[in-house]
Parts: structure tokens; sequence; C-alpha cells
């Protein structure tokens, strides 16, 4: 076993090691949510034993919730920096857990936070304080995969059939459909409960310009310094909950609702089965007497339960407003397998690089296809400008047409960065010298031998003389 850099332990599997002392690895791993109504992090334990080569999550007990605090910011587009670093210190210090014991974690910035100007240097100040973090300022499309998978939308989706994660953040809504333990498509839209702020006395104090556009569609008209009334708050609520619902539904939208959409809508579709409702409106579903944040929530809350049951069944995720909270990041370490295909050598080491995994069909194997697959799965990771590496698990026989069909289309769907692959067979170095010879220029690195999930980042170390394989540190995103 050797430490790499990172804090990742790695297993090599034809390289000198000691006899296997210990069957079972204990990391503690935190995740950090900051979002642009709240902020707050847990700790975990996470066990994970090995199988021959592979290092595998097999337990994860979480040690520590904290606090759920307003995001602070010194105006309305920066953060405050030093209160929230006080915030996440006083946690540590709760949680008894020095912050050089930590293995493993992951900040994901959200919502309206993630796009403030001073977003980016807050990521990069946490997860400095350890280079184990897997930093992440998430986009919609990612934000919203992640709040689906940690509402629990994606697992009840294997036996309710099809589920819709409805995330009501501060600044936007999320809205995932979920079948058979997938993400299949996720759309998100200007809604939240923080875009309009009120003082202890009701009045207005701030409002995001989508507010008035809401206000407006709503009939109304309100000027900082305001006092509304709370039916005239109500009207607005149920304003911005049709419009939900009309996404929810996967049918044509209005051209009022569109214009809030952040992302293309849901495909049009059968409505679901039922409707998860996650994020920190939720909470005021749980309990009415949750504590007021001068903002909409409370009429959010009570314009769905007024409003939703008449659409379709609904219920709260389990976990609500720690829905996007990742608990943290796992690391399990795999070596690549015998066939790989580097070319040219200096292309490694890569770094939290993270995974797409395309739905291909394997059965019709077409270029087109192929590349249409890529660039969904690409969507649903929020990572269309970013560098990602392609998992696949090839099925059926290797023959070259199959081959240079597969390489052509992933080829087309990425023709202006590094190429990266990632199989769980037998093919990477096929798949390399098959790229090559068709005409791929730059580098390309393609690897095999290790598993990967939708969500998960990898590291991918330089080529091991000893073993002619590379190592790999996995980190994946633990619900």
């Amino acid at each position: 076993m050797s430490e790499n850099e990172n804090g990742g332990r790695i297993f090599f599997a034809r390289a000198r090691r000691p006899p296997d002392r210990d069957s079972e690895i204990r990391l503690i791993s935190v995740g950090v949510d900051i979002g642009s109504a709240t902020s707050h992090l847990a700790f975990s334990r996470l066990v994970l034993a090995r199988r021959g080569n592979l290092a595998r999550l097999i337990r994860r007990e979480l040690l520590h919730q904290s606090r759920v605090v307003l995001t602070p910011f010194v105006d309305v587009q920066t953060i405050d920096a030093a209160r929230l670093g006080a915030f996440i210190t006083a946690e540590y210090a709760e949680a008894d857990i020095d912050p050089q014991s930590i293995d493993t974690g992951a900040l994901i910035l959200t919502g309206l936070a993630a796009r403030k100007q001073n977003a980016r240097a807050i990521g990069e100040i946490f997860a400095a304080q350890s280079g184990r973090f897997v930093s992440v300022a998430a986009g919609d499309a990612l934000e919203t995969t992640l709040a689906a998978h940690g509402a629990g939308a994606v697992a009840a989706s294997l036996h309710e059939g099809v589920v819709i994660n409805l995330d009501i953040g501060g600044g936007t809504s999320k809205v995932a459909r979920c079948v058979a333990g997938q993400v299949e498509s996720v759309t998100a839209l200007d809604i939240g409960a923080r875009l309009v702020l009120f003082s202890a006395q009701g009045q207005v104090i701030h409002l995001e310009p989508t507010a008035v556009a809401l206000l407006t569609q709503a009939g109304l008209a309100w000027l900082l310094g305001d006092t509304p009334p709370p039916v005239d708050i109500a009207k607005l609520a149920t304003t911005m909950v049709r419009s939900l619902i009309e996404v929810c539904g996967g049918s044509a939208l209005s051209a009022f609702t569109s214009g809030l959409m952040r992302l293309p809508p849901l495909p049009n579709s059968a409505p679901p089965a039922v409707i998860m409702v996650s994020g920190g409106v939720a909470e005021y579903l749980r309990d009415e007497n949750t504590q007021d944040f001068g903002d909409l929530g409370h009429a959010l809350a009570d314009a769905l339960r007024n409003t939703l049951g008449a659409f379709t069944p609904w219920r709260v995720a389990d976990q609500a407003l720690r829905a996007t909270v990742t608990g943290a990041s796992q690391f399990s370490v795999q070596l690549s397998g015998n066939t790989i295909f580097v070319d040219p050598p200096e292309a490694l080491p890569l770094a939290s690089v993270p995974v797409i995994c395309p739905v291909i069909d394997y059965d019709h194997l077409a270029p087109a296809q192929i590349a249409e697959a890529v660039h969904a799965a690409r969507a649903r990771f929020g990572a269309d400008n970013a560098a990602v590496a392609v998992a696949y698990d090839f099925q059926g026989d290797a023959t070259h047409d199959r081959l240079a069909a597969f390489c052509a289309g992933v080829s087309a769907a990425l023709p202006d960065q590094p190429l990266v692959l990632v199989g769980s067979g037998d093919l990477g170095g096929l798949i390399g010298a098959e790229l090559r010879r068709a005409g791929r220029a730059g580098a390309i690195v393609s690897i095999d031998g290790i598993s990967l999930a939708e969500l998960d980042f990898i590291d991918i170390g330089a080529l091991l003389q000893v073993s002619g394989g590379v190592p790999v540190v996995v980190k994946s995103l633990v619900f």
C-alpha cells in the first residue's frame, strides 16, 4: 500500500505490497454544501473492504451533522468568506474532528451561490484545507442530479415507476425525472424561496430580477419598502407553484414558464407516479412550525400543499434539506487492466476528472446515436465545457466494425478535448489504437478494468513500469 499526495490509498495488482493485515479501510469524510439560501456540512466514517485489488464501500456511518445556517453574504454579489469559514471551523470543533484527520471530502457550491462573483474562490479556499477534496461549483444540471440521488428519488424509481424529484431552493428549482434507477432527464428554472426577502416587520428588502417578472404574472407590483398583505404573498406563491407543476408534467410549457427555464424542459411524457419534494422549502412541508427566514418559504409550502395533490401523489423526501449534501467523497482505488493505450505518456497524470456514463445501445452501434448519448451524459453532469472521462461497458463481440463505430461516435462527440475512456472490460488498448488509426489527433488515454458510475471523479496516475498499468483513484459521491 502506498499513499498518494492527495491522501488516496493505492493498491498495485502486481507491484510489491505488504501482506493484507486488515481487510477493511476506514476513512473520515466531510461533505460541505454552500447554497444560495443555506449552508451546512456533515461528517461520516466510510468503511471500505478489500476485494482482491479493489476497495469497495460497504458501510457509511454518519458522525455529525452541522447546524443549517443562512449562507452569509457581504452584499448581493459576494459571499462572506470570513463568516462562512468561522462557521465551518466551529462545526469541526463541535464534531471533535481535526481537519488534518479528514481523508476525503466533497465541497459543492449550488444555486445562486455558485454564480456569485467569488464562488470559485470560496471553493478553492475550503478545498485548499486538504488536497483530498473534490471541489465542484455545481451547475444546474449537476445540482439537479445530485439532489435526485440525495433525496432518494433515483432509488425509489426502481420500484415505484417514474419518480419526479422537485428540489426547491433559495434561487432555483431543480426537476429530475427518474426511471428504473437512473436519472433520465433534468431541468431547472428560476423559482425559489429567496427571490423576495422581507424584514422582520414584513417590508420588502430585496427583489431578485426574476421576482419582478413573477409579480407581474401574478398581477402584483411590489417595490422595496412595501409591506404586502398575506393574500398577495399567497398569490405570488401560487403563481410560482403553477409553473413548477407545468414543468413536472413534461407537457408543452406556457410562454411565461418557458421564460423561467434555465435548462431545456423535460421531454413530453406521461405524468409521474409520484413527486418527491426536497430542498429547503420541503422542510416547511414536513413541519409547518419551521423557523421563518424572512422569505417565501412558508408561502411556497402552503401553495404546494394546496395545489400539488390535485396533480399527482407526492411526498417529502427523507433527506429534504440535505439532499444535495453529498455526505462525502469515497476514495475507492483500482488498478487499470493490461491492455491500455496512453499517447503521449505526458498526458498523465490527470486529477479529479468528472466521469460520464452515456447510455449506449450496443445492439445497434451507430456513431450518430453514440455521439448523442455522450452529449446527453455531459448535459446531465453539467460538464458541457469541461474535460470528462467516458465510462463504458462494451457489450457483444469486439469486431473491427463494432469497435470502429463506437470510437467514431465518442470521438465525434468530444472533438476538442483530450480523449479519456475508461472501460470495465479488457478493450482499452484496442480502442485507443482504433481511435489513432482512424485519425483522432491529440492526447488519448484509454484504460480498462475499472468500474465507474455517474457522479464519480477519477485521478489517473502516470504509467507504472513495474506493472504496465496505471493507478486510478475513484472518488465516488456517497449519498
